[in-house]
């Protein structure tokens, strides 16, 4: 008998969402004749049933879109808001698996899919993932797709900038996305001749900045490019933050680890506008003038890049096959030019961040790069 599969996709929109709906679907119609549904918005959809027949009309046409056609949200399935108040919806998300009569699930999602995805597995659930995040810090996956469209849309804006900044001899500072992980602003720093760029995984100093960018007036360049990634931190930040996480690890009451993460949330609060608090610390310590942008979401839409529809679609068509082999509980990882079915296990949980060593940081400092260290 032919096989029935779900597709949903969940978290963040990304480029490269729809080619591979698109891969996992025509592959499966085509090469293995499975019934394939789509659940609207996420993990929700599940809750809700909420369905759409992804037939060959519904496929076609959709390889160069961007966003989702399925619609997409960050409800988890143990943690979801429900008629005002938060419950673990996962004995309702199998219910509606088994309604369907499915022989699995396919999660096109980043690290918090990966994680709502095992507990569905380790609920019985044949399900398999597919990595999705700009932010490319998805564990055990060479890349993620959406990753390469964000790096050229956040490479093109700072190539526009630098006109602006050395037109008016000014500081830019371009705060570029990808939650604690560094990829993306480095990747673009580099590309887009960044003068300083500033990670999570390297904690900077604002003194060091401000030195690097009076460096380059004295040698007779009055404009730089600070290219920060969202999560960056100074060092005292990173000091304070280190500490309360560890005081949260060793408390020994409830009552101490309550205080413990409240001190962690605040800790965050305050960094949530540190790229404006930059751009004023470094005006004053180097009289330049220094000016703000913040790419934000404009780094997640459009139409995604020739190699994120590459991506995807191996990635959708390889799903299929390891369906077709009666493979569950597992990620469908990019690994050079083929693919890998990795243990949800070994993801879950996991991050994959900047290595000190990566030869991308290398090359950033042989041509002169900051990165505030």
């Amino acid at each position: 008998m032919s096989q029935k599969i779900g597709i949903l996709t969940s978290g963040g929109d990304s480029p490269g969402l729809n080619a591979a709906i698109r891969g996992v679907g025509k592959s499966a119609r085509g090469a293995y004749g499975m019934e394939v549904i789509g659940f609207r918005d996420g993990f929700r959809g599940l809750v809700e049933d909420r369905t759409v027949t992804l037939g060959g009309g519904a496929l076609s046409g959709i390889l160069t879109l961007g966003g989702t056609i399925l619609g997409t949200s960050r409800d988890k399935p143990h943690k979801m808001p429900v008629g005002g108040e938060v419950r673990d919806m996962t004995d309702a998300i199998v219910e509606t698996y088994r309604r369907h009569q499915l022989d699995a699930l396919v999660c096109l999602g980043g690290g918090g899919t990966q994680k709502n995805a095992l507990q569905l597995h380790q609920k019985g659930l044949r399900v398999l993932t597919l990595p999705k995040t700009i932010d490319n810090d998805v564990a055990m996956t060479d890349t993620t797709f959406g990753f390469d469209t964000a790096l050229g849309i956040a490479t093109d804006a700072i190539d526009r900038l630098h006109s602006t900044a050395h037109s008016h001899h000014r500081i830019i500072v371009v705060e570029v996305m990808g939650h604690r992980a560094g990829w993306l602003t480095l990747g673009a720093g580099i590309a887009g001749g960044a003068d300083v760029i500033l990670i999570p995984e390297i904690p900077y100093s604002v003194q060091t900045v401000a030195d690097a960018i009076q460096e380059r007036v004295r040698s007779g360049k009055p404009f730089s490019i600070v290219a920060v990634a969202e999560g960056a931190v100074t060092r005292d930040e990173h000091t304070a933050m280190a500490a309360a996480l560890q005081r949260r690890e060793t408390a020994s009451s409830k009552e101490e680890r309550k205080k413990a993460k409240a001190w962690i949330q605040r800790l965050e609060e305050e960094s949530t506008d540190h790229t404006l608090r930059l751009a004023h610390q470094l005006e004053s310590l180097t009289d330049l003038e220094a000016r703000v942008t913040i790419l934000g979401h404009l780094q997640r839409g459009g139409t995604p890049s020739a190699a994120d529809r590459l991506l995807s679609t191996r990635l959708g068509t390889a799903c299929a096959d390891l369906i077709e082999q009666g493979v569950g509980g597992v990620m469908v990882a990019a690994r050079g030019e083929g693919v890998e079915a990795v243990p949800l296990e070994e993801v879950a949980g996991q991050k994959k961040l900047v290595p000190a060593d990566h030869p991308w940081i290398d090359s950033a400092r042989r041509v002169g790069t900051s990165f505030g260290d």
